[in-house]
């Protein structure tokens, strides 16, 4: 018999899994359990494990099949089998080069990882853009090397534990949550969609914590921003020791290159005649002396539509101009192959208020989703929205993720930038992200017919260039 331990003739009560099974369980002739399969521990009487019965070492290889076949079962992964590397197509689907380059990178990394877990990895991005699939195809990978893995979404993972406090439940939630945190390779999916409750927040913080602490090899996919989810989820995520990001910046694979993508919110197709080519600099306007003053702009949005980087905005009273550069540069964007979503502020916070409706074929968070994620995004008449706090609060998380994120954006406004929402301010005044440019040029009112200056114009790049 070992150390410390006993034979355990009548095992009727257990707080582990296994002893819920029948008496006999255990190898004939063991010589720790004499058959019987359970062992108590000799322990004083005010220890916690005083009268528990723990699983004799001559059942190890038994339950661990067990437990492996448990995983596969919760896992469903046999249904799953078709999301592998080579069904996933890295160069995606209607892709601009920089959105390939990102994805590539991220397939790349996420194949690494299933040749040699270790370590954390978190796949972040928009609906559809692959994140799940990668996820599964670690999955598949390491199943096919003999590598036990747990795939759970997030929603699915706290039913599974809720499931347990029921009468009848086939385990208790102890060994339920034990099996979960402890899987060798464990894959949640969706993480932020769950209902935030306290109790889903400290089941969730008590399962990264456990697989923090002993390095466990874990994968994560979630729609937010890492900045975005619950303190305590993040500050496990910050560890760049453990932890490796990789952010899909690619839309959609369903609606990619349909011209589909935001096609009920984009507004582009209302701007098309409107060019760098028919700006008019109102060089024959004697009433004008600003003609320098728009040169300028029109330099300035025509380098960024060549390359644009961190954001763009134009202020200036309606009629002056702002729109059609804004639309410009959109224009060109579109030409040289890239997704580009151009809409009017107030019709933004409408479109968005419209998805709570039961009606709405979009959810709001999808909705939401598919515009701050937009690889290029034009913002036109910033300040005209009706400022409630609702409003506010919509467009700070909008302006924010974009700024953390640092995705190209042009903003026009009629509104002095300091008369904005002050936390607005904050990510357009900074200098090494955002350029604001003053229109001076009073509203053009039209007129008689007269002939145009054209804009002057730079050397285009092809239509393959990277931008």
């Amino acid at each position: 018999m070992g150390a410390g331990m006993s034979k355990a003739n009548l095992p009727t009560s257990s707080g582990t899994e296994e002893a819920s099974g029948a008496v006999g369980q255990g190898a004939p002739n063991c010589p720790v359990c004499g058959g019987i399969g359970y062992v108590r521990r000799e322990v004083p009487l005010d220890h916690p494990d005083f009268g528990r019965l723990f699983p004799c070492s001559c059942r190890t290889e038994e339950l661990r099949a067990r437990r492996l076949q448990a995983l596969r079962t919760m896992s469903s992964l046999e249904h799953l089998e078709r999301f592998t590397f080579a069904t996933f197509h890295p160069e995606g689907h209607g892709l601009s080069p920089e959105q390939q380059a990102n994805l590539h990178s991220v397939y790349d990394r996420a194949r690494e990882f299933a040749q040699r877990p270790d370590g954390w990895l978190v796949l972040c991005g928009g609906y559809g853009c692959g994140k799940t699939h990668l996820a599964l195809a670690i999955a598949n990978a390491c199943v096919e090397q003999g590598l036990p893995v747990l795939f759970l979404t997030v929603p699915d993972l706290l039913d599974y534990l809720r499931a347990a406090f029921a009468p009848g439940a086939p385990q208790s939630y102890d060994e339920r949550f034990e099996e979960i945190r402890s899987a060798p390779l464990l894959i949640l999916d969706d993480l932020g969609t769950e209902q935030s409750t306290s109790w889903a927040l400290e089941k969730l913080f008590q399962l990264l914590n456990f697989r923090y602490m002993n390095r466990l090899p874990t994968v994560i996919t979630t729609n937010q921003e890492v900045e975005d989810l619950e303190p305590r989820l993040r500050s496990r995520l910050a560890d760049v020791e453990v932890v490796q990001i990789a952010r899909i910046v690619a839309p959609d694979y369903r609606q990619a290159g349909t011209g589909q993508s935001h096609a009920d919110l984009n507004t582009l197709p209302l701007y098309a005649g409107m060019t760098f080519d028919n700006f008019d600099l109102r060089q024959t306007d004697p009433e004008c002396e600003h003609s320098e003053n728009l040169r300028r702009a029109v330099e300035i949005a025509q380098a960024f539509a060549l390359a644009p980087a961190g954001w763009l905005t134009f202020t200036g009273p309606f009629g002056c101009g702002k729109t059609h550069l804004a639309a410009a540069i959109a224009n060109e964007r579109a030409r040289l192959g890239q997704t580009v979503l151009f809409i009017v502020v107030p019709d933004l916070l409408d479109y968005l208020r419209a998805a709570f409706s039961p009606q709405s074929t979009i959810p709001y968070d999808k909705r939401f989703d598919e515009v701050r994620r937009a690889p290029f995004l034009v913002l036109d008449d910033l300040g005209t929205e009706s400022a409630t706090p609702w409003a506010q609060e919509k467009l700070y998380q909008l302006f924010n993720f974009r700024y953390v994120s640092r995705l190209p954006t042009v903003i026009t406004t009629a509104k002095p930038i300091e008369a904005l929402d002050a936390k607005l301010r904050t990510r357009m005044l900074d200098a090494t992200r955002s350029m604001i440019f003053a229109i001076t040029a009073p509203p053009y009112l039209g007129g008689p017919s007269r002939p145009r200056a054209k804009a002057p114009r730079q050397k285009r790049s092809g239509s393959g260039d990277k931008s």
